[in-house]
């Protein structure tokens, strides 16, 4: 597979796990699109600085667009890529994002861990 063909199976397993196997209905909030705005605009930063300064390299045939890293850096904005990354990198992050917050929601419904610990660890508790 290609890292596009991942990256977009990656988002649909996600989104379907959000909707219909976790039903934290993520998406379908306010609140989780203005988290994500936030959220995607330091991924930009960050993905902008390792791929611009050559630090990440992508492989053109596995991407949308053919930048060869040889050419030089890649283009800011446009070859499938916006501010030097490729736009599959959006989407690994949105998925990375939706399943992060997905889970949180689940496991605080569940009650995980609602009183917080504090003190030495278990193990010296009896000690």
């Amino acid at each position: 597979m290609t890292y596009t063909q991942l990256a977009v199976a990656s988002v649909l397993v996600v989104v379907i796990a959000d909707l219909w196997l976790l039903r934290t209905r993520m998406v379908t909030r306010k609140v989780f699109w203005t988290s994500y705005a936030i959220l995607a605009f330091f991924q930009l930063v960050t993905n902008g600085m390792f791929t611009g300064f050559g630090v990440v390299k992508y492989d053109g045939a596995a991407i949308i667009g053919e930048t060869s890293p040889d050419v030089g850096p890649p283009p800011f904005l446009g070859e499938g890529r916006i501010a030097f990354a490729p736009v599959e990198d959006l989407l690994f992050g949105f998925a990375l994002i939706l399943l992060t917050i997905a889970l949180w929601v689940l496991w605080g419904r569940r009650g995980v861990q609602r009183t917080p610990m504090s003190g030495p660890p278990i193990w010296r508790r009896g000690a």
